[in-house]
C-alpha cells in the first residue's frame, strides 16, 4: 500500500467506485477497451506524487466529480473525461503531454496541455477581476473544451468546499467564481451553471444576505407554488385542447438575481414581485419550432395582458451563444407581473448545456468579437456522440492581441507585434525613456523584442539612456509613439538652450555682442530653416561654434559696408534689413526698473513689443536690456531660468514713434482678397506696410503682414478692420 503522498480514505474509495460507475454509464460505451486499465495503472503508480489541495481534498476524486459535471451538464465525452483524470497526474510529473498522445490520442494530449497552461497562468497571481484575464484564458484555450472543463472544475470546487475550514482560500475561490467563471459561463450559454456559481459566491462572500433571501423564499414557497398553479392551469388546458405536446414548470429566480434586483431597485425582499418565471417547453419538430412557439405566445397573451416593452424575441434572432427563446411579461392574477419563457426541448437543452449542446445543431447569425466567434460554430453532430468536430477546432479569437504580465501579476493588453518598448511606455513615460531592454520570463531581451501572450515582462532601465528617433519605428502603439515624440521634443529644446548659452558665452569671451536680427540672417544663410535645427547641430557636435563666430563676423562686415547704400530695395529686402528700434530714434518714454529713464534698451525681435503692451526688461549677457512683451513666447523660460536678470518696465510718455508688428491672416482664397487687405492699410496714413507674404492652397490662404504702427490701440483697430474683410476667417498677432 502507498505510504507517502496521497492515500484514499474508506469513503473516498467508495466514492471513486460510484463516480467511475456513473461515468461509464453516461459515456455509453464510448470508452475504448484499454482506457480504464491504463488510467487505473497510471493513477496507482502516481499516488506517491499526488497531494491534497488547500482544502485537503483528493485530486482524483475532484477530477472524477468534475468529469460527471462535464458529461451530464455540458454533454462532453471520452476525451474530456480522460484529460480531467490525467491532468493532476501530469501536473506532478507522473506523465508528460508527449507520453499521453500515443496512448490516449492527440486530442486528449491537447486538452491536458491547455489545462497545464492555464494552471501555470494562475501561478503568476493575476487580478482575476480583469476582463483581460478572461480574454487571456480564452486565447490560451486552443481546444474549447479546456474552458468548459475549467468552468466545470470551478462549479465542483464551489460545491465541495462548504465543509472545509480555510475561510481565506474559500473567499478567494468565491471571488474567482463571481468575477471570472460566472461571466465565462454566461458567455458560453451555461445559464444553469452560471446561476449556481453566482449563488454559491454570494453564499460565501455575503453570508447573511444569502441566508436572509433563502429563508424568505422558503417562507413564501407554498404561496408561490399555489399562485403558479393558478396561473398555468388555464394555459395548460388550452394547449392540450389544440393538441400540442409540452410541459410547464415554474422556476424561482436565483438568490443572486433577487439580490441584484433588491440593490438596483433599492428595496427590501418584499418589494420584489417577479420572484419566479414560468417556462413552457414544447416537444416540437425542428421545422415547426418557431410556428408553435408563436402560437403559444398568442394563447398566453390572449389570456393575460402583456407588457410590450418586456418582449424579448430570441427566436427570430437568437443570442450569439446559440440561446433561443421567447420571453414575455404578462399581468397575471392578483395584478402581479409574471415572466413567461416559451421554448422547445432542443432550445431548452442549449439553454441548460450551453455551447456544448449548441454544437449539435446548426449555427445562427451573431455579432462581433467573442460572441461572433462562438456563433460561427456551424457543426451538425446529430449522430456523433464523440463530438469529433470539436477535436478539429482551434480557437483563433484574439489573434490580433497579446496579453502580458508585470512581475507583480498585473495584466496588460497590447496589439499583436507590440514590443518591450511599448510595454515600458505603457507603465510610465520615465520607464520608457530610460528603457534598455527587459527580462521576459527571466531571459534578457532587447527593447525591440516582440511580446507574446502569457509573457512575464520586467523592464530594465539605465539613467544614461535617452529616447532615440528610430524608436518610433520599434513601437506599435500610438500611446508609445506620442510619448517618444514628446520626449524627443523636450530633449531637443533642452539641448538647444544649452547650445544657445554656449554660443553666447563664446561670443562674450571674444568681446562680441551679437544682434538677434543678424544672427537670424546668419542661421538662414547657413541653410537652416528652423533655429532649433541650428542649435541641435551644435549640441550634437556636428557644427563648430568657432566656425559660426567667423561666419558671423564676415556677415557683420558686409552689413556695415552696405549700411549707407540707398539703392532701391524690394519689400522683402527692406523687411529683412529693418534695424532694431533704439532710444535715439524713439521719442516714447519707457520707465525701467526703479523709475530710471534714458537707459539704453532694445525691443526684442522675438515678440516685437509696441507702445501700450505690458512689458518687462531682460538684462543680456553684454549688460544691455532687451524689452519683451509679458506674453512673449520666451517669457516663461526667461523667468524660470534667469529670474535674477528680469527688471520691471512700463510705458510712460507717448511720442510719434513707429513699431513693427506681424499679423497672421487666414481665410478663403478669393479674387481680390489681397487688394482688399492691403487697401485697408493704405487708407490709413499712420500705417506703413513693410511686407506681405501669402500662401494659397486648396482654396485657403494664410499669410503674414508686417506693418509699422504707433501703438497697441492702433493695432487692435487694424485687426478689427481686417476681420471684416470678406473671406478672412482669422487674424492674430504673432
Amino acid at each position: 500500500m502507498n505510504t507517502t503522498g496521497l492515500q484514499f480514505t474508506y469513503s473516498e474509495t467508495r466514492d471513486t467506485v460510484i463516480l467511475v460507475s456513473q461515468l461509464k454509464e453516461s459515456l455509453a460505451g464510448s470508452l475504448q477497451n484499454d482506457d480504464e486499465k491504463h488510467i487505473k495503472d497510471l493513477v496507482g503508480r502516481s499516488l506517491g506524487l499526488l497531494n491534497r489541495n488547500v482544502f485537503q481534498q483528493n485530486p482524483i476524486i475532484l477530477a472524477l466529480q468534475t468529469a460527471v459535471i462535464a458529461v451530464n451538464e455540458m454533454g462532453l465525452k471520452r476525451e474530456a473525461v480522460l484529460a480531467l483524470v490525467l491532468n493532476p497526474v501530469a501536473q506532478v510529473g507522473g506523465i508528460t503531454v508527449e507520453q499521453i498522445a500515443p496512448i490516449y490520442g492527440e486530442n486528449v494530449a491537447r486538452i491536458v496541455n491547455g489545462l497545464q497552461r492555464t494552471h501555470n497562468l494562475y501561478s503568476k497571481k493575476p487580478v482575476v477581476q480583469s476582463e483581460n484575464f478572461r480574454n487571456l484564458l480564452l486565447s490560451f484555450a486552443e481546444d474549447m473544451r479546456v474552458v468548459l472543463l475549467m468552468i466545470a472544475g470551478q462549479v465542483n470546487m464551489m460545491r465541495e468546499m462548504a465543509a472545509c475550514d480555510n475561510d481565506a482560500a474559500r473567499t478567494e475561490v468565491a471571488q474567482e467564481s463571481a468575477y471570472l467563471y460566472a461571466p465565462l459561463a454566461h458567455k458560453l450559454g451555461l445559464y444553469k451553471l452560471k446561476s449556481e456559481l453566482e449563488d454559491l459566491s454570494l453564499k460565501y462572500l455575503e453570508h447573511d444576505v444569502y441566508y436572509m433571501i433563502k429563508s424568505k423564499l422558503n417562507e413564501t414557497k407554498s404561496q408561490r407554488d399555489a399562485y403558479i398553479q393558478d396561473f398555468i392551469r388555464p394555459i395548460q388546458e388550452r394547449l392540450e385542447s389544440i393538441g400540442l405536446k409540452f410541459h410547464i414548470k415554474g422556476r424561482t429566480k436565483s438568490i443572486h438575481s433577487i439580490w441584484q434586483k433588491m440593490k438596483k431597485q433599492q428595496c427590501e425582499f418584499e418589494g420584489i414581485y417577479d420572484l419566479f418565471a414560468i417556462r413552457i417547453i414544447l416537444d416540437s419538430p425542428l421545422k415547426a419550432e418557431k410556428m408553435q412557439c408563436w402560437q403559444v405566445y398568442s394563447i398566453v397573451t390572449d389570456m393575460y395582458q402583456p407588457n410590450p416593452k418586456r418582449l424579448r424575441d430570441w427566436l427570430s434572432v437568437p443570442k450569439s451563444n446559440g440561446y433561443e427563446s421567447l420571453h414575455i411579461t404578462v399581468l397575471g392574477p392578483q395584478q402581479k407581473w409574471v415572466e413567461v419563457q416559451i421554448r422547445t426541448e432542443r432550445m431548452d437543452e442549449v439553454a441548460e448545456k450551453g455551447v456544448a449542446a449548441h454544437w449539435r445543431y446548426k449555427g445562427v447569425q451573431g455579432e462581433t468579437g467573442i460572441d461572433e466567434w462562438l456563433n460561427n460554430i456551424r457543426s451538425i453532430l446529430e449522430s456523433n456522440d464523440d463530438l469529433q468536430v470539436m477535436d478539429q477546432f482551434k480557437m483563433d479569437l484574439y489573434e490580433d492581441e497579446v496579453f502580458v504580465f508585470t512581475p507583480k501579476g498585473d495584466l496588460f493588453k497590447f496589439p499583436k507585434g507590440a514590443t518591450v518598448l511599448d510595454f515600458a511606455y505603457h507603465i510610465h513615460s520615465k520607464i520608457g525613456n530610460a528603457c534598455t531592454g527587459a527580462k521576459i520570463n527571466g531571459k534578457v531581451v532587447p527593447l525591440r523584442e516582440k511580446l507574446n501572450s502569457g509573457d512575464q515582462v520586467e523592464i530594465m532601465t539605465s539613467a544614461s539612456q535617452k529616447p532615440k528617433r528610430d524608436w518610433l519605428n520599434i513601437v506599435q502603439t500610438s500611446r508609445a509613439k506620442s510619448k517618444i515624440r514628446l520626449a524627443l521634443k523636450e530633449t531637443q529644446a533642452k539641448e538647444g538652450l544649452m547650445a544657445k548659452e554656449m554660443i553666447e558665452r563664446k561670443f562674450k569671451n571674444r568681446k562680441i555682442e551679437p544682434t538677434e536680427s543678424l544672427m537670424a540672417k546668419l542661421i538662414g544663410r547657413m541653410g537652416y530653416k528652423e533655429v532649433s535645427d541650428f542649435y541641435k547641430r551644435i549640441a550634437d557636435g556636428l557644427l563648430d561654434v568657432n566656425t559660426v563666430i567667423e561666419k558671423y563676423l564676415e556677415l557683420q562686415q558686409k552689413e556695415t559696408a552696405t549700411s549707407n547704400d540707398n539703392a532701391p530695395r524690394s519689400a522683402e529686402d527692406f523687411t529683412l534689413d529693418a534695424p532694431e528700434s533704439h532710444v535715439p530714434h524713439n521719442d516714447d518714454v519707457l520707465v525701467i526698473d526703479r523709475n530710471l529713464k534714458g537707459i539704453d534698451y532694445q525691443l526684442a525681435r522675438c515678440c516685437n513689443p509696441i507702445y501700450g503692451d505690458d512689458v518687462f526688461g531682460f538684462v543680456t549677457v553684454s549688460g544691455g536690456i532687451k524689452i519683451h512683451r509679458e506674453d512673449c513666447p520666451n517669457a516663461t523660460e526667461l523667468r524660470k531660468r534667469f529670474g535674477y536678470r528680469i527688471v520691471k518696465a512700463k510705458w510712460s510718455g507717448k511720442g510719434e514713434s513707429m513699431y513693427q508688428i506681424t499679423l497672421r491672416v487666414v481665410g478663403n482664397d478669393d479674387i481680390g482678397i489681397v487688394n482688399n487687405i492691403t487697401g485697408i492699410i493704405s487708407k490709413d496714413e499712420k500705417l506703413v506696410l513693410r511686407s506681405i507674404s501669402i500662401d494659397s492652397h486648396d482654396g485657403l490662404f494664410s499669410g503674414n503682414l508686417t506693418v509699422m504702427i504707433n501703438d497697441i490701440h492702433k493695432m487692435e483697430t487694424l485687426i478689427k478692420k481686417l476681420r471684416t474683410v470678406k473671406g478672412v476667417k482669422h487674424v492674430e498677432r504673432i
